[in-house]
């Protein structure tokens, strides 16, 4: 993995700003400080931006192999990361981008990695599904539909091991819970009380087929109870909502009291990958989400309203997320090419 870039302006406002939605001032949304509500409505753009950028380049053609977005979805690992220490941990599927973001990944080197370059997380040869950062606590982005739950349940039981007062964070889709993996993973983590938290992602659609289509029971925060596993549901288009209803939950885990499922309820705007034409659902039904649930536009309405801040500053703060996301694009198409030698780095072969 390529060492994180620093000491760019745009780096340190972004680094700025994820400080600030790791610090919640009240229970109550209407009491949070500016900073904390604009360290929220930030870090939400910050990845919006970032994702909007990526089908942008991908459709120039310089992004290449799967690309899955994660528009729609910002208020889950923006609310969920606001209770986060530095020192807890995540992994996720193949939908990563916002995830790697919010775990102080930088926007370059996450760009670097999806056009291939060197200076990429993955030095160029993992793309955008398969991504890391021993720094940040973050290991991977999973190509495999529900292969990250047993590695994320293995993470929390070499956490526990060793002793850590930390929490790990498994996201997976509404897709990937019907998996046989996932199941034998609950059943390990419930039997050891491992400090894991299975946050299903549950944007409606596994592929292009719906949940109510895919799985018999269609509560999924409760495919846990056969293992004592508690689970709750949580509206994921909501960031206040996930931060003050995850709090207490990260803390039970964090002192012990075992695993937890969270059900997050949100929507993916775009197809399935870039390469979905997206013909299973009404456009109709795409707009009312955007129009009624869009967490920043949600976020936005409350701020302004509240008189937290004006329309003044979220112009400054989308305008400097643009210039952080444009200065990670040239990044990323200035990085050169690996060296054809990495491909024989990072591979692990068996000797007879």
């Amino acid at each position: 993995m390529a060492t994180r870039k620093s000491g760019s302006t745009s780096s340190a406002n972004q680094s700025a700003a994820r400080k600030r939605t790791r610090k919640p001032k009240s229970a109550s949304s209407t009491n949070y400080s500016e900073e904390t509500l604009l360290g929220y409505y930030r870090e939400m753009l910050l990845i919006r931006r970032f994702e909007e950028k990526a089908g942008q380049m991908y459709g120039m053609g310089l992004i290449g192999g799967f690309c899955h977005l994660y528009i729609g979805q910002e208020a889950v690992v923006t609310g969920i990361h606001a209770n986060m220490t530095d020192e807890d941990s995540v992994v996720a599927s193949y939908r990563c981008h916002g995830h790697m973001l919010a775990s102080g990944m930088d926007s370059k080197g996450v760009m670097a990695e999806l056009t291939g370059r060197k200076d990429g997380y993955s030095k160029g040869k993992g793309g955008s599904m398969h991504m890391f950062s021993r720094e940040k606590k973050f290991f991977g982005g999973h190509g495999i539909v529900g292969a990250q739950v047993p590695i994320g349940t293995g993470i929390g039981f070499a956490q526990k091991y060793l002793g850590e007062d930390t929490v790990h964070f498994c996201y997976l889709g509404d897709g990937a819970v019907n998996q046989g993996q996932v199941y034998e993973s609950f059943n390990m983590a419930a039997l050891w009380k491992l400090p894991v938290i299975y946050v299903i992602e549950n944007n409606r659609y596994g592929m292009g087929t719906s949940v109510q289509r895919a799985s018999a029971s269609t509560e999924l925060y409760k495919r846990g109870e056969a293992y004592g596993i508690p689970g709750k549901q949580i509206d994921g288009m909501d960031v206040i909502k996930v931060q003050e209803e995850t709090a207490a939950i990260i803390e039970k885990v964090r002192k012990g009291e075992g695993p937890y499922i969270l059900e997050m309820m949100t929507y993916r705007y775009r197809g399935h990958s870039i390469s979905d034409p997206d013909k299973y659902r009404t456009r109709e039904e795409v707009q009312k989400m955007r129009t009624e649930h869009d967490p920043i536009d949600q976020l936005k309405k409350l701020i302004l309203e509240n008189k937290v801040s004006d329309e003044d500053t979220l112009k400054g703060i989308d305008r400097e997320v643009k210039d952080i996301i444009s200065d990670a694009a040239d990044f990323a198409q200035n990085s050169p090419e690996p060296d054809p030698s990495e491909l024989w780095t990072d591979v692990y072969a068996l000797e007879l």
